[in-house]
């Protein structure tokens, strides 16, 4: 596959920093408004490092001149800092002249009250033990930043306040919901502030809290989802609208709270919103929806958020791997059209390791304090010093390096998958490969369990895409695998590409 301009911007570097240029004039003039605008609401925090001319103009698809003249300009406004040999910043006193979100809400609001879970890859059989694992859902584990992840440990255990040893508070270290803000705010176009962030162990906790509580009353908000009421009742109630394919899990656990889901189909351009009626929520994966691939379109991103706003209900944002992307431009998240109809769900299951187990909340107001006493009484809460160890990884610089270098790890063998398919099995269609770990390969009708068995007998774990199925969908199924390119250790990679291969049905069939 030719090189893009994302194999270019990670040879050179810096931090992400996600930028919508638009309006008339020249593409400088829209930087320029485009920057002012973070600084001005508050999303690039005084003192904020920029990234460098080179990887701000790759990024954007802009030639340099016109990033060195936009950060020149802006200097000369008192916008930015720069310094011979420490880049460019946000001035300190550029402070933001309007709130980003809406204000707190009144003092005295409530706020403190197994293995790979949900993975339908079938198990080798004891007669074909599994060699391979091209299941989705875990990075490389070989990868795992254990240097830079050491040196944060102990630069946040040495610099700990002595508090950090007490109880904690059930939010999250302030620490961490500082410098998600930040991050989330540069990187992903969130507009939050840490006071409506609040860190759990991942998705799953994330839906145990909002949907868990068994019976108990909740305000139900009207035709909404409403609040759940504090103690004993639950946040959000069902029926709660979901994507046709996605995670078996999550509708497991959802149906062991009681909650009915109901499928929305899919086509080309992601979840087809205008179908939602009287559901009292929505959780999509807009970025890249799972497993299909493809982010939802900017029509129905604006229809999805005004249809929550109608009903006075909400969207859940699964940002799985909003962070890895190859043959596009970033996508900005959800949330920014209007984050009191969305809560962005993240964590760094897939950036750094499942076995760091933490993740985030970015909460409307109105649901801040529920999720705290949701929190607070029925979950455990996430390890203190990994929340700092996470906390000074993102503030040095390095979670932006790790995640960098890994877009380009998982490009190149996103890569060769392609390749190695072209070569050995033309027939096959590829989708799904613009962003992510993983790949849907489309198959002839009624081959995807024969295919699947034949991996077995190559001790290949897979996925097929009919284990992804709502079971209550009336879409068209089509056949199909779910390729994991990042779980397999750099050195396996080849081999496990030559069983994946050696699993395809032949060519000759017409395709679903």
């Amino acid at each position: 596959m030719a090189d893009s301009w994302v194999n270019h911007m990670e040879r050179i570097g810096g931090s992400d920093l996600l930028l919508e240029l638009s309006g008339p004039g020249s593409r400088r003039a829209a930087l320029i408004r485009a920057l002012r605008e973070a600084v001005r609401s508050g999303r690039l925090a005084p003192g904020t490092r920029l990234p460098p001319y080179r990887s701000l103009a790759a990024d954007l698809g802009v030639a340099r001149n016109t990033v060195a003249d936009a950060y020149a300009e802006l200097v000369a406004e008192g916008w930015l800092t720069a310094r011979q040999g420490s880049g460019t910043h946000v001035a300190e006193r550029a402070r933001p002249l309007q709130a980003a979100v809406p204000p707190k809400a009144p003092a005295g609001q409530p706020r403190g009250r197994a293995p790979r879970p949900g993975l339908p890859g079938r198990p080798a059989r004891p007669d074909h033990p599994t060699r391979h694992d091209l299941r989705q859902g875990t990075p490389d584990a070989s990868a795992f930043p254990r240097s830079a992840w050491l040196a944060s440990y102990r630069r946040a255990l040495q610099q700990a306040p002595n508090e950090v040893f007490g109880p904690g508070d059930p939010a999250g270290r302030p620490e961490l919901r500082a410098a998600l803000a930040a991050y989330l705010a540069r990187a992903r176009g969130v507009r939050t502030e840490p006071d409506r962030i609040v860190v759990c162990s991942g998705f799953a906790h994330a839906l145990r809290l909002l949907f868990g509580g068994g019976a108990g009353g909740g305000t139900g908000g009207g035709t909404g989802g409403g609040t759940g009421g504090g103690r004993g009742g639950r946040i959000l109630r069902g029926p709660l609208a979901v994507e046709a394919y996605g995670l078996p899990f999550h509708r497991e656990l959802l149906a062991a709270e009681g909650v009915r889901t109901v499928p929305l189909p899919l086509d080309e351009h992601g979840a087809l919103v205008d179908r939602l009626a009287r559901e009292r929520a929505v959780l999509l994966t807009p970025a890249h929806q799972f497993p299909t691939g493809g982010p939802l379109h900017a029509e129905r991103r604006v229809a999805v958020v005004d249809w929550a706003r109608a009903r006075g209900t909400v969207v859940l944002e699964d940002d799985y791997d909003g962070e890895f992307r190859y043959d596009r431009k970033p996508v900005g998240a959800l949330q920014s059209l209007d984050p009191e109809q969305v809560i962005l769900i993240g964590s760094v299951s897939k950036s750094l390791s499942p076995a760091v187990r933490l993740g985030w909340m970015v909460l409307p107001e109105r649901y801040v304090g529920d999720v705290l006493a949701a929190k607070g009484e029925r979950e455990a809460w996430a390890s203190v010093l990994d929340q700092l160890a996470l906390a000074d990884l993102i503030v040095s610089g390095a979670y932006d390096r790790h995640v960098r270098r890994m877009r380009q790890r998982y490009r190149g063998r996103r890569d060769r998958l392609v390749a190695a398919l072209a070569e050995r099995a033309p027939h096959i269609e590829v989708s799904g490969v613009a962003a992510g770990l993983h790949a849907v390969l489309r198959l002839p009708p009624g081959t995807e369990r024969s295919a699947v068995e034949a991996a077995i007998r190559q001790g290949l774990a897979l996925d097929g895409l009919a284990d992804f199925r709502h079971p209550d969908t009336d879409m068209p199924a089509h056949d199909g695998l779910v390729v994991g390119y990042a779980t397999p250790p750099e050195h396996a990679y080849a081999a496990a590409l030559e069983a994946l291969c050696g699993s395809l049905p032949p060519g000759g069939t017409q395709m679903s």
